[in-house]
């Protein structure tokens, strides 16, 4: 299992991001406006760590994710 020490720092940036919101929706967006990495959202999802939420219609090929129970204790262990 992923433990705080085994994200990268990209990885945890964005995974604590969805500790913030509803649902533990994660961003599309870090705080400078730029696109999260498509491979560290991948990365994620493979790990358990994220799971994609919706379809977005007007961009499909941006994932919508949100935090995993998993995710969630991996930022906090």
């Amino acid at each position: 299992m992923p433990t705080r020490g085994n994200l990268s720092g990209p990885q945890r940036a964005w995974l604590a991001r969805g500790l913030e919101q509803p649902g533990g929706k994660l961003p599309l967006f870090d705080r400078d406006g730029q696109k999260i990495s498509t491979r560290t959202v991948k990365s994620c999802i493979r790990k358990g760590l994220a799971e994609p939420w919706f379809d977005n219609p007007i961009k499909p090929d941006w994932l919508v994710c949100r935090l995993t129970d998993k995710g969630r204790t991996a930022l906090t262990a």
